[in-house]
């Protein structure tokens, strides 16, 4: 989005910009991730897991695709879009059964629900940055609850 256009971003914009990257997350094994990224994001897009430290679009789509390995039946669904100059704020649901280790915890035959909470930054009508968080720590609850 050019500067004048930043004010003006509509959640509806919003949803359509970050469409791609929610598809490249719900059963990425089955998906071309990198094509999905590549329409959503800019060519030097960042997403930070911290405050410093980030991804590239490319790392990020091998992130995407491990997941789907680890986890086939991976969903991501927006719950709900806010829109402030600029900027997206997106809340999200994951859910999913792990098939193989999921961040160290062995398949158990469990699924998780967890929330995500991702801010994107807007440029050219793509994605330039996002700095996400997602509740890993429940997720791992879940899996692990006897």
């Amino acid at each position: 989005m050019t500067k004048s256009d930043e004010s003006t971003m509509t959640v509806e914009q919003a949803r359509k910009i970050s469409a791609p990257l929610y598809a490249a997350l719900n059963k990425p094994a089955e998906k071309d991730v990198a094509a999905l990224l590549a329409e959503a994001c800019n060519d030097d897009y960042r997403s930070f897991h911290t405050n410093q430290d980030f991804l590239t679009r490319d790392q990020l789509g091998e992130v995407f695709t491990r997941m789907g390995e680890t986890v086939p039946d991976l969903a991501w669904k927006v719950v709900d879009i806010h829109v402030v100059d600029d900027m997206m704020i997106v809340r999200g649901e994951a859910t999913g059964t792990p098939v193989a280790e999921f961040w160290g915890a062995a398949p158990t035959g469990k699924s998780f629900r967890t929330m995500a909470i991702d801010v994107f930054t807007v440029r050219d009508g793509k994605l330039a940055t996002g700095y996400h968080v997602e509740n890993w720590v429940t997720a791992l609850e879940q899996l692990q609850a006897s």
